[in-house]
């Protein structure tokens, strides 16, 4: 694993979504001096803990702005970006809306970080590029980085797009980190109650084979990625250890996906999105699961 120290200011986008309100105050925690940005509807910055800048990030002037110091009252000297804007998953707006404004978006913050020098991005990218809704079965279990990405819908086919740009972004300069991190569900503590139905009916989470990721575990993967140190582009699977049901994974890949080969053995509540590679070269380790807080499953 090649590590180096944690930057001393990032900035991070998409800083009121679930994910992004875990990432700043974990960063803040450990001692990164964070500039919180974000496009939340008529949200006046002085209500938002911290520091905080309202950018439009398909505008790149403002973005440029954000990156450098330009706005009035932030310091510049940005050492690192953590990206996780977007709209935020398929169906919540037109297709073209949602590519229009996450292309753009990405572009743009890949774009300014290069003009402004800094070497160092971590970015959302998702567990949609793997296939998910998974109506075709994965080539096999569990899913890792190995096979090329196979977007299922628009937001999926813009995550792989950003996958491919990072790449040349890299190329142009070979001195830029560049890690996509491809997020599970998101979950904060609150959202685990209804966990223990998904029981009745496996059908309910195929979609992501039954993978989720706690905001804090997602939190602690940003952690990990901005200390890596390796140049050029690379890209991580994010879950959590285990998944959302009480069933073995084994007995559940058996009943749903007959056919796919199972390339290891599995632990009995062992995630099908691999993790394997985000311990190996990142050091990253979830920490926490929804049978924490769930009556014991």
């Amino acid at each position: 694993m090649s590590t180096s120290a944690l930057p001393r200011r990032v900035v991070v986008t998409g800083a009121t979504g679930k994910l992004g309100r875990a990432v700043v105050a974990h960063l803040r925690a450990v001692g990164v001096d964070v500039l919180a940005v974000d496009r939340a509807g008529g949200r006046d910055p002085r209500d938002v803990a911290g520091e905080f800048l309202l950018v439009d990030l398909t505008d790149y002037g403002q973005v440029v702005e954000a990156f450098t110091g330009g706005a009035d009252e932030h310091a510049g000297g940005v050492d690192a970006i953590v990206h996780l804007a977007a709209v935020p998953a398929p169906g919540l707006m037109s297709n073209a809306t949602t590519f229009a404004n996450n292309s753009a978006a990405t572009y743009n913050v890949f774009a300014a970080a290069r003009a402004a020098g800094i070497k160092r991005v971590v970015w959302a990218s998702s567990e949609t590029v793997l296939g998910l809704p998974f109506d075709t079965p994965p080539p096999y279990a569990p899913v890792d980085e190995e096979y090329a990405p196979r977007p299922e819908s628009t937001y999926s086919l813009n995550k792989a797009l950003e996958e491919e740009m990072a790449r040349h972004f890299c190329r142009w300069d070979p001195e830029l980190v560049m890690v996509g991190l491809r997020f599970s569900n998101v979950m904060d503590v609150e959202d685990y109650a209804p966990f223990p139905s998904f029981d009745a009916d496996p059908r309910l989470r195929r979609w992501n084979l039954w993978g989720y990721i706690d905001a804090r575990d997602g939190a602690q993967a940003v952690e990990r990625a901005l200390a890596h140190d390796q140049p050029g582009a690379d890209v991580f699977v994010i879950a959590n250890a285990d998944t959302v049901m009480t069933r073995s994974s084994a007995s559940l890949m058996a009943e749903i996906y007959p056919g796919v080969e199972i390339r290891k053995e599995l632990g009995e509540h062992e995630t099908l999105l691999s993790i394997d590679k985000a311990r190996r070269v990142l050091g990253y380790e979830p920490r926490h699961s929804w049978r924490d807080h769930v009556g014991q499953v």
